[in-house]
């Protein structure tokens, strides 16, 4: 059953892919393609079949060098679900998968799925992007409207969503949301998709919401996985002067906001290491650099933890950044607190389980 590998469907990321055989069955073996930044773990492709292949047949997916995958280390890699989708279905996730160590002290991640009719499509995660938000602006009946806030690096629209426009000196309490800032965190952007929903089905007042829901949306588009990468972690640019243009365009649309508004929160939408199963945490602004803004974010935390819970909240929830980074400027939870003068959360939503249970959309 000869089979190919495409990369070069939207969002795709593949690389070293090898089409062999094993136990008399084929065998798709390849990486996460890096795509020039110092973290990979995105991947998403496409496997066709040449010909129709037999009735309950299988083939195994290998993932190699998930060593090198954020957050994958021997431990914890079995934790990896990815999702799969048949010419014509929907997206399922796989089970658990087998771990198979070799000679040297590497392993790799294999999933024996039945082999494609057609094709199917396998990626790290339910994927997010362009034609999803649309179906999400389309489905409000008129609740979300769509703008073009700027351009990307690369000359892509940058869209913000917002269920108004506002007026300038407004009180209306304000909501300033961001999802993707990495690209391949697509659980943020399924978090953000329901939190949007849930406000236009809900009628009556609302606070006064923008949101920007694919920042990175070059890394979207291409496939990356989007962290640090070169040349600057879009997370990490929003000093002043910021470092990427996407911050320079939302850092003014937050201004613009919130002249129009009263702030009230700011939220960035991600996902953790790739094979983290706890659920869902936030991390919190600093409380030596924005003290105040700390207190107000614990109280948003602790909302956040009881409405999560039992079964959707990691403990701890409630969390600073400890762990190092390549970049020393400030996140977008920093700059909101100083632009806004209001708490901020980054939450951070696993790619497949919360508490044993696997994650769907």
């Amino acid at each position: 059953m000869p089979l190919k590998v495409d990369a070069g469907i939207p969002y795709g990321n593949a690389g070293a892919v090898e089409v062999g055989e094993s136990g008399g069955l084929p065998e798709v073996r390849f990486t996460a393609d890096p795509h020039g930044g110092p973290e990979c773990l995105w991947f998403c492709f496409r496997l066709m079949a040449s010909a129709p292949s037999a009735a309950g047949s299988s083939v195994r997916l290998v993932l190699q060098h998930p060593h090198n995958l954020l957050g994958c280390g021997r431990d914890a890699a079995g934790n990896l679900r990815p999702v799969l989708r048949r010419e014509g279905g929907d997206w399922e996730r796989l089970g658990a998968p087998e771990i198979e160590d070799l000679p040297d002290g590497r392993f790799r991640l294999v999933w024996t799925c039945p082999a494609p009719a057609t094709f199917l499509e396998v990626a790290l995660c339910y994927p997010y992007g362009r034609a999803e938000l649309d179906a999400l602006v389309n489905e409000s009946n008129g609740y979300w409207r769509a703008e073009v806030i700027g351009l990307s690096q690369r000359a892509r629209p940058l869209l913000r969503l917002a269920n108004a426009p506002g007026e300038p000196g407004g009180s209306r309490p304000g909501l300033y949301l961001v999802a993707r800032q990495h690209s391949g965190e697509t659980p943020g952007s399924w978090v953000l998709d329901g939190f949007l929903r849930r406000l236009a089905a809900a009628g009556g007042p609302a606070p006064l919401v923008w949101a920007v829901p694919l920042a990175n949306i070059d890394g979207v588009e291409q496939g990356d996985y989007g962290k640090d990468n070169f040349p600057y972690d879009l997370n990490r640019a929003w000093g002043e002067p910021p470092m990427r243009h996407e911050a320079l365009v939302i850092q003014r649309d937050l201004r613009r906001w919130a002249r129009r508004c009263r702030p009230v929160l700011g939220l960035d939408f991600h996902a953790p290491g790739g094979a983290e199963a706890d659920g869902v945490y936030g991390y919190l602004p600093s409380p030596y650099e924005h003290p105040a803004q700390h207190r107000e974010s614990l109280e948003w935390a602790g909302a956040f933890r009881e409405a999560l819970s039992p079964g959707f909240a990691a403990a701890p929830f409630d969390r600073l950044v400890t762990y190092r980074s390549r970049w020393e400027t400030p996140t977008f939870v920093a700059f909101f607190c100083s632009a806004a003068a209001a708490p901020a959360l980054a939450l951070e939503t696993s790619y497949q389980m919360a508490g044993g249970e696997a994650l769907t959309r």
